[in-house]
């Protein structure tokens, strides 16, 4: 069985928290096919808002004088409103207990939904498998232990917890996710992904110089 992320995938943060079963069913639908040896997988769509926005008139409309009908400008501009990244984020999307292994080209469709983060390969003739992989620059080694405790916080009792995260000198911090079970990466590790993008990081992140004229 397949797993696809249906262009309906948008969802908007309602009063309480989504039931696993309310969630998948907004934003997965099912698929008669299967991957290699039979086991599922996810296949996220290009693009969960589709095609939206504003449109121009039809000469039927346009011969209709509706313009001269309406209240404002015939000419006002229009505007696309683009959801801010709380809604398009997979955070609010419950982890799932038993995932499915993601192929490349999945992966590479999910990493728009993250940010900061970029896919890690193996190298020819490692055994390693495919990783999600994100790198903060701190100011010092203090911001780097705090954003690291606050990384453990906000995933603490999730059940799916990052390969590897640590401090690393002189400046920064390495995060990398993958899914043991599935020996590579799986929806799982883009939902704590996602969760780790909603932590508040500016205080912890280097000064921009700034240079008078």
């Amino acid at each position: 069985m397949a797993l696809m992320l249906s262009p309906a995938a948008t969802f908007f943060p309602v009063a309480g928290k989504p039931s696993a079963a309310a969630t998948r069913s907004l934003l997965f639908t099912t698929s008669s096919s299967k991957g290699r040896g039979g086991r599922g997988k996810v296949v996220a769509m290009a693009d969960i808002l589709g095609d939206f926005g504003a449109r121009d008139p039809f000469p039927e409309e346009i011969a209709s004088n509706f313009g001269e009908k309406t209240l404002g400008n015939v000419d006002t501009l229009h505007r696309i409103l683009i959801p801010t990244l709380s809604v398009l984020s997979l955070s609010r999307v419950p982890l799932d207990a038993h995932p499915a292994p993601l192929s490349e080209e999945d992966a590479r469709r999910l990493l728009f939904k993250v940010v900061g983060w970029r896919l890690l390969f193996p190298t020819k003739g490692d055994s390693d498998v495919l990783k999600l992989e994100c790198v903060w620059k701190v100011r010092d080694q203090a911001c780097g232990d705090e954003l690291v405790a606050r990384i453990n916080k906000a995933l603490d009792g999730a059940g799916h917890a990052p390969a590897a995260l640590s401090f690393e000198p002189p400046n920064q911090v390495r995060a990398q996710l993958y899914t043991p079970s599935v020996g590579g990466l799986s929806a799982n590790d883009f939902i704590i992904a996602a969760r780790i993008d909603q932590i508040n990081t500016k205080d912890l992140l280097p000064k921009k110089r700034v240079w008078a004229c």
